[in-house]
C-alpha cells in the first residue's frame, strides 16, 4: 500500500486562508446587517452568511475550518467590530460550538458530508442548524452582556435575532453547497475525514 504524503505546510496555508475568509465574510456580515438595521447591537447580525461558510469549511476540513472558525469570528466578529480583545475571546467560542457539534455530530454518526441521503440531510438539519446555532447563540448573547457590550435584558432579543439568522441562512445555504460541490473538495489533499486528518 503506498504511503499518501501529506503536504507540509498545506494545512497551515489552508488555516491561514480560511481565517481571512472566514474574517472577511464576518465583517461584512455585521457592517450589511448594521446598514439595513442600524438599531442592531455591536457584533449582533441579522444575517451572518459567515456562519454558513464557517460550518462547510468545518465539515470539509474538519478541525483546521473549526480553528479558522474561532480565529475568524474572533477578528471579524470581534476585534473590527470594536469589541474589548477579553470579550472577544470567550465571544467568539460561540462560533467554535456552532461548528464543532455538528463536525462531532457528523463523524460519530457517519454522516455523508455531500449530503447523499436524507438520513445525511436530517443530521445536518438536527446537529448543523437547529441544536448548534440554539448554543452558539446563547451562548454569544450571554458573552455579550457578561463583556457589558449589551444589557442583560438584551440578552433575549439578541438571542433570538441571531438564532432566526443563523437558521435561515445555514438551511438556505449549507446543504446546497455540501451536495453540489463536496465531490471536488473529497479529491484535495487537504480534505478530512476526520479531525485532522
Amino acid at each position: 500500500m503506498k504511503n499518501v504524503r501529506r503536504p507540509t505546510y498545506s494545512f497551515l496555508l489552508l488555516v491561514i486562508g480560511l481565517i481571512l475568509i472566514n474574517t472577511l465574510l464576518a465583517w461584512l456580515s455585521l457592517k450589511v446587517s448594521h446598514i439595513i438595521s442600524p438599531s442592531l447591537t455591536t457584533s449582533v447580525s441579522m444575517i451572518f452568511i459567515a456562519a454558513a461558510f464557517m460550518l462547510i469549511f468545518t465539515l470539509w476540513f474538519g478541525m483546521y475550518g473549526a480553528i479558522a472558525a474561532y480565529a475568524g469570528s474572533f477578528i471579524g466578529s470581534g476585534l473590527l467590530s470594536g469589541m474589548p480583545v477579553t470579550v472577544a475571546l470567550y465571544f467568539s467560542l460561540a462560533n467554535f460550538w456552532q461548528v464543532l457539534i455538528p463536525l462531532i455530530a457528523f463523524r460519530i454518526f457517519d454522516v455523508h458530508v455531500g449530503m447523499e441521503s436524507t438520513r445525511d440531510l436530517f443530521h445536518l438539519v438536527l446537529f448543523g442548524t437547529i441544536l448548534n446555532n440554539v448554543i452558539g447563540s446563547a451562548w454569544g448573547s450571554v458573552a455579550l452582556a457578561i463583556g457589558g457590550v449589551i444589557g442583560w435584558s438584551q440578552v433575549m432579543s439578541v438571542f433570538v435575532a441571531w438564532l432566526i439568522g443563523n437558521v435561515i441562512v445555514t438551511i438556505i445555504i449549507v446543504p446546497l453547497v455540501l451536495r453540489h460541490f463536496t465531490p471536488r473538495f473529497e479529491k484535495s489533499k487537504v480534505f478530512v475525514k476526520n479531525y485532522w486528518y
